[in-house]
C-alpha cells in the first residue's frame, strides 16, 4: 500500500506519518529529510523554486524504484513530499496504477492559523520533525502554491481535521 500524505505547510505530515509508520509498519519516504540532508547544503542564495523541482524529481524516481522493492516485500510506504499540486499527487496515482499497487490518500485539512503557529513553535523549538527553518515569507508562498484536493481525490480518501 502506498500512502499519500497531503497537506499545506505545518498540517502535520511528518508527524502523522509517524504516527501511520508504527500503525502499519511502513517506510516513510520524507521530502524535507531528503532535501535536508541532500540538497540543502550546496544550495546557493540565487538557487530558487526550479532548482528544487529539479532535484525533488530526481529524488523521486529513486524512491518510486524502493516503493517497488517494498511492494514487492509487502511493506507500505509512506510518502511525506508535501504532494502540494494535483498533477504531483497524479503522477503517484498513475504509478500506482501502472504496477497494480494500493493507494490511499490522507488528507490533513488543518485551518491556517493552527499551522502558522505550529511552523513557528517548530522554528523555535527544532524538536523532532525539524529539518530546516521555515520562514513567514516561505510559508506565504506555500499558501498559494498549494492545491487543496478535489472532490474526486478524496472520495476513497482520509480525511484529517482539527
Amino acid at each position: 500500500m502506498i500512502h499519500l500524505i497531503v497537506g499545506n505547510t505545518g498540517s502535520g505530515k511528518t508527524t502523522y506519518s509517524n504516527s501511520l509508520k508504527k500503525e502499519s509498519g511502513g517506510l516513510i519516504f520524507s521530502i524535507d529529510q531528503w532535501n535536508n540532508t541532500l540538497f540543502i547544503p550546496d544550495k546557493e542564495a540565487t538557487d530558487g523554486l526550479e532548482w528544487f523541482l529539479e532535484r525533488i524529481e530526481r529524488v523521486e524516481s529513486l524512491m518510486m524504484e524502493l516503493v517497488k522493492q517494498l511492494e514487492s516485500s509487502g511493506i507500505d510506504s509512506i510518502l511525506d513530499l508535501g504532494l502540494s499540486k494535483f498533477e504531483h499527487r497524479e503522477k503517484f496515482r498513475r504509478f500506482a496504477a501502472e504496477h497494480h499497487f494500493q493507494i490511499r490518500l490522507h488528507y490533513l485539512d488543518i485551518a491556517k492559523k493552527t499551522r502558522y503557529e505550529r511552523v513557528r513553535q517548530r522554528n523555535l523549538q527544532k524538536g523532532d520533525t525539524f529539518e530546516f527553518e521555515v520562514s513567514d515569507e516561505n510559508f506565504e508562498f506555500m499558501e498559494g502554491w498549494f492545491e487543496t484536493p478535489r472532490e474526486s481525490e478524496l472520495e476513497d480518501a482520509l480525511i484529517i481535521e482539527q
